[in-house]
């Protein structure tokens, strides 16, 4: 958890999403005391003058693409992934690493340029990084975070050869190609070292890659998604070091972007279904709880071939809820989730009730299963969920 500490260290704090997996920085004096966590909406306010934006469609450009885009406030690489271990007890973790950008790229000095190489100590950007493990053989979950400057080799991104990292947690490829990747992070009492690689080609989601997240013109961000990575490795859990496979997911975002006045969260959905279909449906909430118009989400089928769903073909039920043991936040964590055109009637359950990571952005990011009515299992994958401290519970359709 974080507590009291300065601004001049933290700089600013942000909020994910989907997988949205989306995190906005923020700013304030030297002077002013920090907050324990800050609501997504707090969050979600900062001043995007001088930086780009996220306006129209373009075209994707790789390796250079996986990359950072140091012109945009904020991007993320993102990793979830459900696992087993030899005896078939489930596990799950999430990897993010964040990056911001603390002045418009019009401010930029020599040295602030060179950030992707990790050289030089005077920088414009800041990184974040979050790791958690679920242990869901023993209900025992981990949650950790990290901050560094983008300079001296702390913290960087870059494109070619591939490689994202704040201090020892990282991403990176492990030939000449992007993928197979390689992760690891580890905290005192858990930790991962996997490999990742692609089982179906990558998606872009939104219209071509250009996902709006709310109304005017550049309130969105650009957006591409890995929804099924075959994964192998070891985690540390327990004191043990276990054997795994399973599934990830990878999400990539960049932009400069804010919320619109009514949003104040989301309710994100990525799920791997036994059938080889993934869906990822993010609904962000409105201030009375209704789903804001800009939610949607996208279908994949076994071949990789993707179909978009907008708010109107979905419908989210809340089943049960879990409340915090301090009482501040409740989040919904068990959902029937519905999209009749795809003949999808989803159980979605959590590994455990407890997943939230308390850090300087609370929010709730978790392992799931996925049933149907009988509880015969059809899948698994992971919810994040975020402003649940200051907004009505989630939306019923």
């Amino acid at each position: 958890m974080l507590r009291s500490r300065s601004l001049l260290v933290i700089l600013s704090l942000l909020v994910a999403g989907l997988g949205l997996g989306a995190y906005w920085l923020t700013t304030g004096s030297a002077t002013e005391e920090l907050q324990t966590s800050v609501s997504v909406s707090e969050a979600m306010s900062s001043d995007t003058s001088g930086y780009r934006r996220a306006m129209k469609v373009r075209p994707f450009r790789f390796p250079q693409d996986h990359g950072p885009h140091p012109g945009y406030k904020n991007e993320w690489w993102y990793v979830t992934g459900t696992l087993e271990d030899t005896t078939g007890a489930p596990y799950g973790y999430e990897l993010t690493i964040f990056r911001f950008a603390l002045t418009p790229p019009d401010s930029l000095g020599e040295s602030s340029l060179i950030h992707q190489s990790g050289l030089g100590w005077r920088t414009n950007q800041f990184y974040m990084a979050h790791f958690a493990l679920t242990n869901g053989a023993n209900d025992i979950f981990h949650a950790y975070e990290r901050f560094g400057r983008g300079g001296a080799g702390i913290a960087g991104a870059r494109a070619d050869p591939f490689r994202v990292w704040l201090e020892d947690w990282s991403f990176a490829s492990v030939g000449d190609d992007t993928f197979p990747l390689h992760l690891r992070a580890h905290g005192p009492e858990g930790g991962v070292n996997l490999t990742v690689r692609p089982e179906k080609p990558m998606v872009l989601q939104g219209d071509r890659g250009l996902s709006q997240k709310g109304p005017g013109s550049g309130n969105a961000s650009y957006y591409y998604s890995y929804t099924r990575l075959a994964t192998e490795g070891t985690i540390v859990t327990g004191g043990d070091t276990l054997q795994v496979t399973g599934d990830s997911w990878m999400d990539r975002e960049w932009s400069t972007s804010a919320l619109g006045p009514n949003q104040v969260g989301w309710d994100w959905f990525s799920l791997q279904l036994d059938d080889g279909r993934d869906l990822m449906y993010y609904q962000l909430r409105n201030r009375d709880g209704s789903p804001s118009r800009f939610s949607e989400g996208t279908v994949v089928a076994p071949d990789g071939g993707s179909t978009k769903i907008s708010r109107e073909d979905v419908t989210v039920e809340v089943l049960n809820t879990w409340t915090t043991p301090d009482g501040s936040h409740t989040y919904p964590v068990e959902w029937h989730l519905r999209v009749p055109d795809h003949d999808l009637a989803l159980h979605v359950v959590p590994l455990m009730p407890d997943q939230e990571l308390d850090v300087s952005v609370r929010y709730w990011e978790g392992a799931v299963r996925v049933e149907d009515s009988t509880g015969r299992r059809l899948g698994r994958g992971y919810v994040e969920l975020t402003g649940y401290g200051d907004s009505p519970a989630s939306p019923t359709s």
